[in-house]
């Protein structure tokens, strides 16, 4: 004998029809079968909450329910086709829509998500795209993303990760010196407008942080990863510390020192010097260095040690060279 259904709370009801209206307003036209198989309920069920759409709707001005007050189906469709079709819909289409101009803008971000290996249900975000396009005010612009310099190197860590595979490639350390690394991919970051990969790396045996413009020949392995991203515990910040790492004070306007975070050590002290903020960070190479304050012009100082002083300022000067 075929178990009964436990009837619905009045909640669970409430929580089913707030997501068969928006599903039924995506499908001009859906079987009563197909909707039950998404929702996975009986059929009947479905048929009861299509009955209940019909007499649902909001009075109008009057203060009494009319005829266009009242979401609406195709009766004929429903009753000898067992399809649904709405006919009217009732407060949806007074909701607030994006502009032409938001939805472009939305769409563009999601084009350049779609691109990156942790987002790889890439049917999902075309869904989206299609849905911001339809729900927009107007039509929107067609935007495109440019393609950058990483975007290969991108493809190819999503191929790894989409196959479980380990990557291959050639790294420009911070130091200048290229080394052969062989890495589990775990996951891409961005800060600013450099992009990073987070693996374990098998020459070091731990979790790394690789700048993707330092990436070259990168090639997808057929060896299998053996650290997984629920493998391993990810550091909340980007930039690890190490004991090699050089000590440097700076001297930061008060607006921008949240922009040296990641590179203040723990336990660094800070005092107000010309009303300045004066801290100490920490990077693993001058070159990095060069590289930070050049990212913070007119706000940086480097204060000591000299050595540190005079790189960035030959830096400097070679740069200004450049345009003369």
């Amino acid at each position: 004998m075929a178990e009964r259904a436990q009837p619905q709370k009045a909640q669970d009801k409430l929580a089913f029809l707030l997501s068969l209206v928006p599903y039924l307003m995506d499908h001009d036209r859906v079987s009563v079968a197909e909707t039950a198989a998404h929702f996975g309920v009986p059929e009947e069920q479905i048929r009861d909450a299509v009955r209940l759409i019909s007499v649902s709707g909001i009075p109008g001005e009057t203060a009494s329910y009319q005829h266009g007050d009242l979401f609406d189906i195709s009766w004929d469709d429903f009753e000898f086709n067992d399809e649904i079709v709405l006919t009217n819909l009732v407060a949806i289409d007074d909701s607030p829509r994006f502009s032409a101009r938001e939805a472009a803008a939305l769409i563009a971000g999601l084009q350049y998500l779609s691109a990156l290996p942790e987002h790889a249900d890439r049917a999902a975000i075309a869904s989206l795209q299609s849905k911001l396009s339809r729900g927009a005010s107007a039509v929107p612009s067609q935007v495109a993303v440019e393609a950058s310099e990483t975007d290969d190197t991108l493809r190819l860590i999503r191929e790894a990760v989409e196959h479980g595979v380990q990557l291959k490639f050639d790294y420009l350390n911070s130091r200048g010196e290229h080394e052969n690394r062989h890495v589990d991919p775990l996951r891409v970051e961005s800060v600013d407008a450099d992009w990073y990969l987070r693996g374990w790396c098998h020459l070091r045996e731990a979790v790394r942080t690789f700048r993707l413009d330092r990436i070259s020949d990168p090639i997808v392995t057929d060896e299998p990863i053996t650290h997984g991203a629920t493998d391993v515990t990810l550091p909340d910040t980007l930039f690890e510390g190490s004991a090699d790492d050089l000590l440097v004070t700076i001297d930061v306007a008060a607006g921008a020192e949240a922009l040296l975070a990641d590179y203040v050590p723990d336990g660094a002290t800070s005092t107000i010097v010309d009303g300045r903020v004066r801290t100490t960070v920490r990077v693993s190479h001058y070159h990095g260095l060069k590289r930070l304050i050049a990212s913070m012009p007119g706000v940086a100082t480097v204060v000591a040690p000299p050595e540190a002083r005079a790189v960035v300022a030959e830096w400097a000067a070679a740069g200004a060279d450049r345009y003369r």
